[in-house]
């Protein structure tokens, strides 16, 4: 009996002993072999550079655990954001994300026994010429990040550029979109908020003062001009009493005596209409109390009018002459 469980213990290790063997040595290297596959093969030793399908399996195993960390990272600081804030936020987090994935590709590789300084150097004339290519795409995505950052414009701004008038509706990570006065989508490279110079209406407060231009002839009366621009001010719905409007008495010019008229609206980007209404109304008030808005004149004045004044006359067109020659023959 003795002897039967002897042999039976001995096949027993003999058999642990030959499936290892097979699972060793026709699964598990079948498996490595397959791992060890080269999908890219690049230079030669010693400075030889092999992409497998082991390394292609880590590296996207490190993408999906860097997107799962990313994600979390966003949730949790964007929980507490409001809109605008979390839009913005957002914007930036793609280009953190972008460079956080580089990071973990180059990581993932050295990581995995590829000699990436190798592969650099041999990628640095390429990345010299992307760099050149696409050096505005940077100053566009640094400026974007500012912007964001510093909340110098924001959705709903109101901003003049190169003398056109447009309110932010979008603020990207390259590109910035605005809406002008006449329905037109604007956009904007976000380095130009960096090299030129922007006005923001309503960085301050949403209330912007505008102003209107009138002459008036000489000889009018200055008090009764202040008191209808001031009461044309006052009658238009979509001026606010408060500040009160006021008239400056500016200049006397060539040809007129010249006011401005100066006002604040609650919304700068449809001032264009009221000021229209504005001069309308002025006009009307001028025609009804007889005050005139002139035009440019010129005065001539004669001195030593004894002597007689000579004025070249034109010579005649030769058309003409010819067509008198012709009726004087005929």
């Amino acid at each position: 009996m003795v002897k039967i469980l002897a042999i039976l213990l001995y096949l027993q290790e003999e058999t642990v002993d030959k499936v290892k063997d097979i699972i060793e040595q026709d699964i598990w290297g079948t498996i490595k072999e397959w791992l060890s596959f080269e999908l890219i093969s690049l230079g030669k030793e010693p400075n030889h550079i092999g992409f497998t399908v082991g390394h292609l399996i880590v590296l996207i195993i490190a993408f999906i655990l860097t997107s799962i960390v990313l994600k979390w990272v966003r949730v949790l600081m964007t929980r507490r954001m409001e809109g605008d804030d979390k839009l913005k936020f957002v914007s930036v987090f793609k280009f953190i994300k972008y460079i956080a994935y580089i990071v973990v590709v180059l990581a993932t590789m050295s990581a995995s026994g590829i000699d990436i300084t190798v592969l650099l150097t041999a990628s640095a004339a390429l990345f010299v010429g992307l760099g050149l290519a696409l050096q505005e795409v940077f100053q566009d995505v640094i400026g974007g990040i500012l912007i964001m950052v510093d909340k110098s414009i924001s959705a709903g701004d109101i901003i003049e550029m190169d003398g056109r008038v447009g309110r932010v509706f979008e603020i990207k990570l390259r590109t910035t979109r605005a809406l002008t006065r006449d329905d037109k989508v604007i956009i904007i490279p976000n380095h130009k908020f960096i090299t030129d110079t922007v006005y923001n209406y309503t960085q301050n407060h949403k209330t912007t003062r505008e102003n209107v231009k009138v002459g008036v002839a000489y000889g009018s009366d200055t008090r009764a001009v202040e008191k209808i621009l001031l009461e044309c001010a006052t009658e238009h719905p979509d001026i606010l009493k408060h500040p009160k409007p006021f008239v400056l008495f500016e200049n006397f010019g060539d040809s007129s005596l010249d006011f401005g008229l100066y006002f604040c609206v609650r919304d700068s980007f449809v001032d264009p209409r009221i000021k229209s209404a504005l001069r309308y109304a002025i006009d009307d008030r001028f025609r009804e109390s007889g005050i005139t808005i002139p035009f440019p004149q010129r005065d001539l004045h004669l001195f030593n009018t004894d002597r007689p004044v000579f004025v070249p006359r034109e010579k005649p067109e030769e058309n003409n002459s010819l067509a008198k020659n012709d009726t004087i023959n005929e």
